[in-house]
């Protein structure tokens, strides 16, 4: 006899009536599964609901999915679309016993007796959604296939895992594109397919997979750079340009054409650089990208940057800094006035940080205004100005404004020249807390910077309150990081002696599959916070060289940015070698 779901809730997992009866109405409300609701409310976590529907419907939970050895055939009849959409794949063994490997793993319930014999294997994330499985069944023309469950993650990952392998990659078009060259550029120079997003035309298909590509990589930008008579295509991950592709040169002129016209730039002017933008959806993410291209020798160089709209903006503890240093800012952005400086090179996270401090300080008693070029994320509550120079709209007439509609709190993205930093610094004598970035490669820098601009050094010490500079280090591959014993002359080259690692952990990056062989995934700030107290600003008004204001800090304990990245280092989230190449002087 079948038994109810929340039976076997409460029974395996301790979830009460009451509880099962409340989400169940919640379900109801919204229009969605109660397990779905039940995990949200983390009353259950999905391994455990997937338990119970388990015993529930007498189907297999498999953990992990056999992805060995299996038939990826069904990419070319079944849109990747559908199976994300009802979160479904089929397992289609070359060698029908690897079915019993999956059907053994770890942590089943219950291994299928015909799991062996089984033509296909079906993992699904709904048991009770047997229609699209009917369908995908139909389309695939068989109907022996093993229905089994499997977490929603697992299954997705398979899925981009199966297409990204299926002969539509981007290498296996570029193959196509050279194999059938001359029908397929007159195919191309004879019709409108440029502008058809639906057609099937290979250079409309190349530019979608290298995007595609590029976003599952977590690239930040795509570069397509022309030489004599090559082109490549490069990605940057993690602050770092790796070869994507390196197709015929012919292809060249219709790639660039292509992407122009995603960016409604002008695909006729080739002589002059253009900027553009577009929008793409891969799933349930929006990616904002920007175009830029310039002209060269051998043709057009274009850059696309690539911002990812859908992702959670970060909270001001999860960017990089340490307990001590999370305490200095908490206490300097916490200041009814003055001005706050981020500084560093472009692309050092320097938009990231202003915008996680701003989500602390967003609350619905302040009035927070932003003047940005361009508005990367949209945060409710805070009004944001996006700089256009087209109408005169700039930095500097832009912050005019601003001071007009009462605010408490100013972002101003960049300060750039004069005018801006004037009004700026006027902003902060007269009661508003400013946040803005500089172009500087340290704290003290910032000064002399702000001087070269125009601004006496009496105001910037009546206005300054903190200059915060940072960089971007690339985070160990929790997977593949291998400890070591760092050589003298490796711990010499970092400022450490052998004593000062004596209990700490230190490692290397090895490279596997979840970090494309880099050894890293993902990336963190280094931060070096200089506070303008009473003697740097008495040094100030008698100095602004960098060098003098940078050693004066140090003695007030400013930690500097090559001594942040060595604690990451001796905690055991990043290496010698990243610290070296970001801090390198």
């Amino acid at each position: 006899m079948k038994r109810a779901l929340s039976q076997i809730l409460n029974e395996n997992f301790g979830l009460s009536e009451e509880d099962y009866l409340l989400a169940q109405e919640a379900a109801s409300e919204k229009g969605e599964r109660v397990g779905e609701t039940l995990i949200k409310k983390k009353l259950l976590t999905e391994t455990q609901l997937l338990e119970a529907l388990s015993l529930m419907y007498d189907m297999p939970f498999w953990p992990d999915l056999p992805l060995d050895d299996v038939d990826t055939d069904f990419t070319r009849k079944v849109p990747i679309q559908f199976l994300k959409k009802y979160v479904i794949v089929p397992l289609q063994f070359r060698n029908r016993n690897l079915a019993r490997t999956g059907a053994n793993a770890p942590g089943s319930p219950r291994a299928p007796e015909d799991a062996s014999t089984a033509a296909c294997v079906l993992a699904t994330n709904d048991p009770a959604g047997l229609q699209p499985m009917d369908d995908l069944l139909r389309v695939m023309g068989t109907q022996d296939c093993q229905m089994v469950l499997s977490k929603r993650d697992t299954i997705v990952n398979a899925i981009n895992l199966f297409y990204n392998a299926s002969r539509n990659s981007a290498q296996q078009l570029v193959e196509d594109l050279e194999a059938n060259g001359s029908q397929i550029l007159s195919e191309i120079q004879g019709t409108a397919d440029l502008l058809d997003d639906t057609s099937d035309a290979p250079i409309i298909k190349l530019v979608n997979h290298i995007i595609s590509q590029s976003i599952k990589a977590r690239a930040s930008d795509i570069h397509i750079e022309p030489f004599q008579n090559t082109f490549k295509v490069r990605y940057r991950i993690d602050g770092i340009l790796y070869d994507l592709l390196t197709p015929p040169k012919w292809i060249q002129s219709a790639l660039v054409s292509r992407i122009k016209v995603m960016a409604d730039m002008n695909i006729a002017e080739k002589r002059l650089p253009q900027d553009g933008r577009f929008e793409v959806k891969i799933g349930n993410q929006n990616i904002d990208i920007r175009v830029s291209t310039i002209p060269t020798s051998f043709g057009e160089r274009v850059v696309l940057r690539l911002l990812n709209k859908s992702g959670s903006l970060l909270n001001i503890s999860d960017i990089g800094l340490s307990p001590e240093k999370l305490r200095i800012i908490k206490n300097l952005i916490r200041s009814p006035n003055g001005i706050i400086l981020v500084t560093g090179p472009t692309g050092s996270g320097k938009t990231t940080t202003l915008y996680a401090i701003l989500s602390t300080l967003n609350t619905p008693d302040v009035n927070i205004i932003t003047i940005e070029d361009p508005v990367e994320y949209q945060i409710n509550g805070i009004g944001q100005i996006q700089v256009n120079p087209k109408i005169n709209l700039t930095f500097a007439q832009g912050l005019r404004s601003i001071v007009r509609q009462d605010p408490d709190i100013i972002l101003v993205g960049e300060i750039r020249d004069k005018d801006t930093s004037e009004i700026a610094v006027q902003s902060a004598l007269t009661g508003h807390l400013v946040f803005s970035t500089l172009h500087t490669n340290d704290s003290a820098s910032a000064i002399t910077r702000l001087v070269d601009i125009g601004i006496e050094p009496f105001l910037i010490s009546s206005s300054v309150l903190g200059v915060v500079a940072q960089r971007l280090i690339r985070i160990l591959c929790e997977h593949c990081r291998e400890p070591y014993t760092p050589d003298p002359a490796a711990l010499e080259s970092i400022g450490l002696t052998p004593d000062q690692i004596n209990g700490s952990m230190v490692y290397q990056a090895k490279g596997c599959n979840h970090c494309f062989n880099t050894g890293y995934k993902g990336r963190i700030g280094i931060f070096e916070i200089m506070l303008l107290d009473d003697e740097l600003k008495r040094l100030i008004l008698k100095t602004y060289d960098s060098n003098i204001i940078k050693s004066e800090a140090v003695k007030q304990h400013m930690t500097t940015l090559r001594q942040d990245g060595i604690e990451k280092v001796l905690s055991g989230v990043t290496t010698i070698e990243e610290v070296l190449r970001i801090t390198q002087k």
